[in-house]
């Protein structure tokens, strides 16, 4: 829920490298969930996020994208598609039940975008499985706030 902390974490990313969210303390954290490496709307999606990062980096704000894809798919889908950012590997969906994604129609995982503060409080949630787009506009739009 918004106003909550995140749960800690420790997943490895599309390099090996483990990553947790105390490294992200004192920067905003974009954590997106997206359905499955290498689809249609999440090729869009996590490109989005690519096209946009420098933009990110403007603002304050790290970006970090999570399913259940294992390293090695991961570390194929980033290079494909040039991402500069890490892909974090969340096996069985623990993180993504944690924070409570739903499934989309009962039976895909959910794409929902988390902007986490610099103290690792949520403070906003967009959710929209079919437009991945949608979530790096909103994304956008937040951060610029939470910057004013």
């Amino acid at each position: 829920q918004v106003g909550d902390p995140i749960p800690n974490f420790s997943l490895i990313d599309q390099m090996g490298k483990y990553r947790t969210n105390k490294e992200f303390r004192g920067r905003t954290l974009v954590l997106f969930f997206y359905p499955k490496d290498d689809t249609p709307g999440c090729t869009i999606e996590v490109c989005g996020f690519r096209d946009k990062y420098e933009l990110f980096k403007i603002l304050g704000a790290s970006v970090c994208g999570i399913n259940n894809g294992n390293e090695e798919s991961h570390f194929v889908f980033s290079n494909k598609n040039k991402l500069q950012y890490p892909l974090l590997y969340d096996k069985n969906n623990l993180l993504r039940n944690t924070f409570g994604v739903s499934k989309y129609l009962g039976i895909l995982d959910g794409r929902v975008t988390y902007i986490i503060d610099s103290e690792g409080i949520i403070r906003h949630i967009y959710e929209d499985f079919l437009d991945g787009s949608a979530h790096i506009k909103e994304t956008i739009k937040i951060l610029k706030e939470i910057q004013n």
